[in-house]
């Protein structure tokens, strides 16, 4: 069975850091592209990163871009985000995914997700 699982989620104020992961088994994801979406209460699903199945390629949502990092470990099907400089506003489900491509990802496309992590930030 595939599974995706994230962990790391929790309270934080803003400013502060987190970083998830999402351990990958059931199969091997080195070839997969893998990435983070995140959903906030009443609002749709978006991407958040991806990163491409070899880690050179990164790729990142506006609202994110140089407050978090991704990286891949491939010899663990572990992939990372860190969350540096939270806001309020990153408050939501956070979701790991693995497709073919990192432009599937972008597109918040994916053939596996997992069931998510909480992130809270308060003001």
């Amino acid at each position: 069975q595939v599974q995706l699982v994230e962990s790391g989620g929790g309270l934080v104020q803003a400013g502060g850091s987190l970083r998830l992961s999402c351990a990958a088994s059931g199969r091997t994801f080195s070839s997969y592209a893998m990435g983070w979406f995140r959903q906030a209460p009443g609002k749709e699903r978006e991407f958040v990163a991806a990163i491409s199945w070899n880690g050179i390629g990164t790729y990142y949502a506006d609202s994110v871009k140089g407050r978090f990092t991704i990286s891949r470990n491939a010899a663990r099907d572990t992939v990372y985000l860190q969350m540096d400089s939270l806001k309020p506003e990153d408050t939501a489900i956070y979701y790991c995914a693995a497709a073919r491509n990192t432009g599937s990802i972008v597109k918040v496309q994916s053939d596996y997700w997992g069931q998510g992590t909480q992130v809270t930030v308060s003001s």
